[in-house]
């Protein structure tokens, strides 16, 4: 028996051979999420906000993160371009789930290994949410014991003072 997740990416990688726009190919796995056991257990997103035209944004940076609610929570500087694009009006991002190293190479270069991982297109908004904060800074403590003791503080006074912000990624 074929299951539908079988259909849909035998269907997209036939699509993608074939030459059919990667926009149709993106839109079809959008509706199949990366595993949640991945979403859960992933050191890294990467995360494009994306232009109103629909483009990637060339920002593609490594984030720590939290799945948490059926979306991807991030604590992010209010000056980062992720914080200042919702401020723009650009309310969607393209989101990478995986471990593929920093993004930003040496002397200029740039690591494009993160777009081989499985990725969904996001709705994105500010959250004030303290409860959310604080489940946040839990899954942190769990995710990243080796450097949240240094970051934690910088997240929590920099969300009471608003220098950081919490963003949270829903998929689309």
């Amino acid at each position: 028996m074929i299951k539908r997740r079988d259909f849909v990416v035998g269907g997209v990688a036939a699509a993608a051979l074939a030459g059919v726009p990667t926009l149709f190919v993106r839109q079809a796995l959008a509706k199949d999420l990366p595993a949640k056991s991945l979403l859960d257990d992933s050191e890294f997103v990467y995360i494009s906000p994306l232009k109103s035209d629909g483009a990637e944004s060339t920002c593609h940076g490594e984030v720590w993160y939290g799945w948490l609610d059926e979306s991807v929570v991030i604590v992010t500087s209010k000056d980062s371009w992720k914080a200042r694009s919702l401020a723009k009006g650009l309310d969607t991002a393209r989101v990478w789930v995986g471990n593929h190293g920093r993004w930003k190479g040496g002397l200029g270069t740039r690591n494009e290994a993160f777009r081989k991982a499985p990725s969904f297109d996001a709705k994105l908004e500010r959250s004030q949410d303290e409860s959310l904060l604080e489940r946040l800074m839990v899954l942190y403590r769990t995710k990243y014991p080796g450097e949240i003791g240094k970051w934690e503080p910088r997240f929590r006074d920099g969300f009471a003072s608003g220098e950081r912000v919490m963003l949270r990624y829903r998929p689309a």
